[in-house]
């Protein structure tokens, strides 16, 4: 456990990052899974409709850091090639 008073500091700033980014996380892996079920129950119009907002909580992710850049263009490309293919 931290000490000086900066270091006290520090704890408190990563542990709200922290909240922040599991927030941010969870927010992305969701929409994600919302597109994925709509793409194996057939429903390619209900997809389409979701991936903008999956496309925007994944670029968020990415920014904040969460993911890698190469890690969020992989999960978008395969989002919209799935969305094709139904």
């Amino acid at each position: 456990m931290a000490t000086s008073k900066s270091g006290k500091k520090s704890v408190k700033q990563a542990e709200a990052r922290r909240v922040f980014n599991v927030r941010r996380l969870r927010a992305m892996k969701s929409s994600v899974k919302q597109v994925n079920e709509f793409v194996l129950g057939k429903d390619k119009q209900s997809a389409q409709q979701a991936l903008p907002q999956a496309f925007k909580s994944i670029d968020k992710a990415a920014k904040r850091g969460i993911i890698k850049k190469k890690n969020a263009a992989r999960k978008k490309s395969r989002l919209a090639k799935a969305i094709a293919n139904a």
